[in-house]
């Protein structure tokens, strides 16, 4: 466990404040969850994602779907790759999205490029190529996104539906 050296005072209420620092290098914005962990006399706070909880199905779909469309998929929570299918894997799963991509999801954008060209989804990896963008969303929260890849052939519109069904597929397994 790595130490921070910041010592806080619990409030009469309970609380008490996360450093602006940790927040920022944790990506921690206002409003997002935080799971609360016990390890021995030990609290863990970590930043929650929906859809972390559904990586092991989000595998399976993007698997399922790259079979059909023999593109690269890959699925983003709010910080992160969480599943990727196709030859890209490696270079993206586990990788964290740029702020691009952040912002794509914050505004729950659904698009495409037809046109081949230089795109970034995280920080050190870009690539030349067509994509669709579909943005997960679960009761109007954004909670990650959906990203199909071609580096060598232009995405067709039944790819690009491909892609929102898949953000569809995805958010649906929120629904209680």
């Amino acid at each position: 466990m790595k130490t921070t050296g910041v010592i806080r005072r619990i409030d009469e209420l309970g609380r008490i404040v996360i450093p602006k620092e940790i927040r920022k290098n944790l990506r921690i914005k206002n409003g997002e969850n935080i799971e609360i962990f016990l390890d021995g006399d030990a609290i863990i706070l970590k930043k929650f994602s929906q859809i972390e909880s559904l990586e092991n199905v989000s595998v399976d779909y993007v698997e399922a779907f790259n079979q059909i469309i023999h593109h690269n998929i890959i699925v983003t929570d709010r910080d992160k790759v969480i599943a990727v299918a196709g030859p890209l894997k490696k270079k993206y799963l586990g990788k964290e999205i740029n702020e691009f991509t952040e912002r794509s999801i914050e505004r729950r954008d659904s698009f495409s490029d037809k046109q081949k060209r230089n795109f970034k989804i995280i920080e050190d990896e870009e690539e030349m190529g067509y994509f669709s963008f579909a943005s997960i969303v679960d009761n109007g929260d954004a909670i990650g996104s959906v990203i199909i890849i071609s580096t060598d052939i232009p995405i067709t519109d039944m790819e690009d539906k491909l892609a929102i069904v898949l953000s569809k597929l995805l958010s649906k397994q929120f629904i209680d």
